[in-house]
């Protein structure tokens, strides 16, 4: 037998494997095959360029380790702050997102860390003597600014394809939910409520931003959205006077309330809201993160909105 004929099927192979390749190239989202370094520029906190791929990550940030997973970067995430409760297959660990501690991060060997905050940069300068990269990914003002983090999480993981695929679904997502509310939702007023002692939020923070987009009147805003940094502690006169047409309990998980906890408040029983059964129960974290479940939150505004003007 020639060597030309036994060179046959070993060149078909080799063919065919880089024809393989290529097409797999050609086919991978942009970004997902590891186009490192990534200059990544969040708002609000400093420019960080990413050398490689991060393959041990800590999160210290609940929204963030929710939008980790989502963009496929699960496998990559070693350790989380004892706040992130979602997915439940995170590995939480007594680490904390408020008081960070540089040591007890660096115990885990990462080389990137995502914090919500870090004042005067000093986790960053502090993990930067071990080689450690920080990205700190503030709360976002607007629904385009947590869309923005998506986009962001997914390039400083290698998931650059499915990061901007979240923030186009997410975004379709709401645009579909807002879209379907009645015209007249405009016309109604609501109190958000993070606590029993009243504490609620203006139309200034990001969730008071979420009503906006329903048209929706914020009894807290009274005159000053920007009073107390959005985060008012209301009366029991004050909401009582103003007599909202929705209520939005984000204290069901932490605090046991609902509609019949509201209803036995001196004076709750002639509000409209809980007249009308409109007196609404949220899961505590879907209203207080910007992550991929905040189409939950969403679509519970949604549906209040819908069966009000029903």
């Amino acid at each position: 037998m020639s060597v030309r004929r036994l060179l046959l099927p070993l060149l078909l192979v080799l063919s065919l494997t880089a024809c393989a390749e290529r097409e797999q190239a050609e086919s991978a989202p942009a970004g997902d095959s590891g186009d490192f370094p990534v200059q990544l520029r969040p708002e609000g906190a400093p420019a960080v360029t990413l050398d490689q791929r991060p393959d041990r990550i800590v999160s210290l940030s609940p929204s963030t380790t929710e939008t980790l997973y989502a963009v496929g970067a699960g496998e990559q995430v070693v350790a989380v702050d004892e706040m992130s409760t979602h997915p439940e297959q995170a590995p939480r660990t007594d680490l904390s997102g408020l008081n960070p501690d540089p040591e007890s991060i660096a115990g885990h060997d990462p080389d990137l860390v995502i914090v919500q905050s870090d004042r005067d940069g000093t986790l960053a300068d502090s993990l930067a003597e071990t080689g450690i990269e920080t990205l700190v990914l503030p709360a976002p003002g607007t629904l385009d600014g947590m869309y923005h983090q998506f986009e962001l999480v997914g390039r400083a993981t290698g998931h650059a394809g499915a990061g901007a695929e979240l923030a186009e679904e997410t975004a379709a997502e709401i645009d579909g939910l807002v879209a379907a509310a009645p015209e007249r939702a405009g016309e109604l007023s609501y109190y958000h409520e993070l606590s029993p002692q009243l504490h609620s939020v203006t139309s200034t923070t990001f969730i008071g931003r979420v009503y906006d987009r329903f048209g929706l009147t914020n009894i807290a805003d009274q005159g000053d959205p920007g009073a107390h940094g959005g985060y008012p502690q209301l009366s029991a006169e004050r909401v009582l006077e103003a007599d909202p047409d929705l209520i939005v309990l984000a204290d069901t998980r932490c605090c046991g309330q609902d509609a019949d906890t509201v209803a036995q408040r001196p004076g709750w029983d002639t509000l409209t809201a809980v007249e009308r059964d409109r007196v609404v129960g949220v899961d505590d974290d879907l209203a207080s993160r910007w992550g991929p479940r905040l189409v939950e939150f969403v679509r519970t505004v949604s549906d209040a909105v819908r069966r009000t003007h029903g």
